[in-house]
This record gives structure tokens, sequence and C-alpha cells, in this order.
């Protein structure tokens, strides 16, 4: 379904958004792309332009393409850099926008665009690329516009190191949880925003230290609160450590991984990396044997499921067994769902 035109965004507010939008790119843009951006009908981007020619004396130039007609601000010629942005750092910047535009959420997206556009301006002449190259793949991503109160009160806690108070829906769970948790770091897995935390002490209750540090999932938190008080930061916290060693998210006791795969599998397996530690060794034609150390029990299995008949778990052998029984699972339950060749004989 497409998104609804806001019909309550200010005028004033639209208007500012096209200057700014055109003044710092010095792209050009069709009536299309800019009613895409402001979220408003063609006609008033026409409006607002024509306003913007009138009241501030700014030429938009008009231009044709493919049929289309594009608008666009020529910026002075005579603009100087005030740091040594390129073109291609430009473009990386640009690559790293929209690659994650998905899980940044509409507001703090349109702020790193801003962001790109005013060191844009800073370049002297025309620029060279139009910034539309990159893009992000979404079907089952989260939607983080929501969240965008929280991710901020979220990084202002981090910069100050102020104990947070947040209220929490843990999946497993029907309602949600009150902690004061001690901020660390947000970070992304598989297109999902968690934020790793130490636990804080309660206002008025003893403190218990948990058996790991809490792993929040942001899309999940109904409340962040930014308290008064001080936290230390941790000078032996290593994230890559604590994280990037080892196959899976969530952080248990490790153990050692061996699994064959086979076919399209084994080409796509050899070409990433799941564990530091890994080791592939080729087991013949189109098969290979994968080695790794993993933290997490359920998400291996997941991970394994995924791959079908192309993957088979050799060690650790508790799981093969449990492995074992989701598959009878599934085949039981699909047994009794008429497969579509036996549908059609019955016609």
């Amino acid at each position: 379904m497409a998104e609804k035109i806001d019909i309550y965004r200010s005028y004033g507010e639209k208007l500012i958004s096209l200057f700014a939008r055109l003044l710092f790119s010095g792209e050009s843009y069709s009536l299309t792309e800019l009613a895409r951006m402001l979220n408003c009908s063609k006609q008033t981007v026409l409006r607002l332009m024509e306003d913007i020619r009138k009241a501030y004396g700014v030429d938009i130039e008009e231009s044709y393409s493919a049929n289309r007609k594009y608008y666009r601000v020529r910026r002075p010629g005579s603009a100087k850099a005030l740091y040594p942005l390129t073109e291609l750092e430009l473009a990386v910047l640009q690559m790293c926008r929209d690659f994650t535009s998905h899980m940044l959420g509409k507001k703090l997206f349109e702020e790193a665009t801003r962001a790109i556009a005013k060191s844009q301006a800073l370049l002297p002449g025309e620029p060279a690329g139009n910034g539309r190259h990159f893009g992000a793949f979404r079907p089952g991503t989260i939607d983080y516009t929501p969240y965008h109160e929280i991710i901020c009160n979220l990084i202002e806690a981090m910069e100050a190191r102020k104990v947070c108070r947040i209220t929490y829906r843990a999946i497993s769970t029907q309602r949600p949880k009150t902690y004061h948790i001690k901020p660390l770091k947000i970070f992304s897995h598989r297109d999902t925003l968690y934020l790793h935390a130490q636990k804080a002490k309660e206002p008025g209750k003893p403190y218990h230290a948990p058996d790991y540090d809490p792993l929040l999932a942001i899309h999940r938190m109904k409340q962040v609160e930014v308290t008064d008080r001080i936290f230390d930061y941790p000078t032996d916290f290593d994230f890559e450590k604590a994280f990037n060693r080892h196959f899976g998210v969530m952080k248990g006791q490790a153990f050692e991984v061996e699994a064959e795969f086979t076919g399209w599998a084994a080409q796509y397996v050899s070409e990433r990396v799941w564990s530091p530690d890994q080791k592939i060794i080729k087991a013949g034609k189109d098969r290979i044997r994968l080695t790794f150390t993993a933290t997490s029990e359920s998400e291996l299995i997941s991970w394994l499921l995924s791959f079908g008949h192309e993957a088979t778990l050799h060690k650790p052998q508790r799981l093969t067994g449990e492995l074992q029984t989701t598959a009878h699972q599934m085949q039981n339950k699909y047994a009794k769902i008429p497969c579509l060749s036996s549908y059609a004989a019955d016609k």
C-alpha cells in the first residue's frame, strides 16, 4: 500500500526542505522524485518552487531528459571545499546511507541525507554523480521509523554515559518489564538493531549480577528514559571480542561445530565467514566440511535448517538428535497436507 500524503506537515516545512534539497545537493530532480521526497502532491511542489523563485529570487533551472522534466539550483562555481572531501568519499557515504536506509527509519534517513547534501555543497563545481546508484532489498525488514525517539535517547545516553530506565518486552513474554541498564553499543545483525548493555543497579534495590550482559532488540523497547545517573564506561569492554569471535548473536557457552554442505549450499557457505576460527575442507565435488565455534544452539539449528537437505550436522552430536526431531515434526506436519500432484490426480 502506498504511503499516505502527509497533509499535516506545514507548507513552510516543505518549502524549507525543498529549498535545502535543491541548494545543497546541486542535483537535478524530477517532479515525481520531489513529490515523493516531500510526501506531497506534484501541484504542491510546483507551488513551492514558484514561491522560492518569487520570494527569494532563486533561479530554479529546468531541463528535459528522456521526456521528463528536471529541476535544479545551480551552485556558485567559486565555492571552495572546507574539508578534503572527494567525490568518491561522498559516493561511499551515499552507499552506506542507502544500504542501511531500511534500518535508519524515515527521520534518521532524512538526517543522513541532509548531512550528505551539506557535505556535497562544500565541493567546488558540479557534482559528478547523481547519488542514485545504491539501494536496499527490504522484504522481511523492520521499520524503525516509530523508534526514532528511542534510538536518539540511547545515543544521548551513550554519549553522556548515563543510565537508562527502559521498558522492554521480550519475545517470550506477554508483558513488558522495566530495567535499569548502562548502554554500551548499538549494532546491527541480519537487518535488526540491537543494544548491548550492562545491567545497572536499580535505586533502592540490591544489585544481582546477571550471568550474561543484556542483549536487547531495539524494536522490542517500549520506552527509554535517560536518567541523571552517570556510569563509568567499562575499560575491559571489547565489542569485537564479545560478538565477532563466534557464530551466533546470543552468547552462551562456546562449542565446536562440524557440518557438511553439498550442492549450492557448499558454494554459498564457502564464500562467507561464519566465525574467525572457521576451517573449510573440500570433501569432494560440490561438497565441503565446515568447522567453527558457535555460542547459540537455537541459531545454529535454524541456520542449518535453512539449507534443507544440503546441510548435515556431525558435531555436536547432542544437536543432531534435535535436528532429527525437528525434521520428523516437519514431515508429519506436511504429510497431512495433500500435495499438488495428488490433488491433480484426484481431479
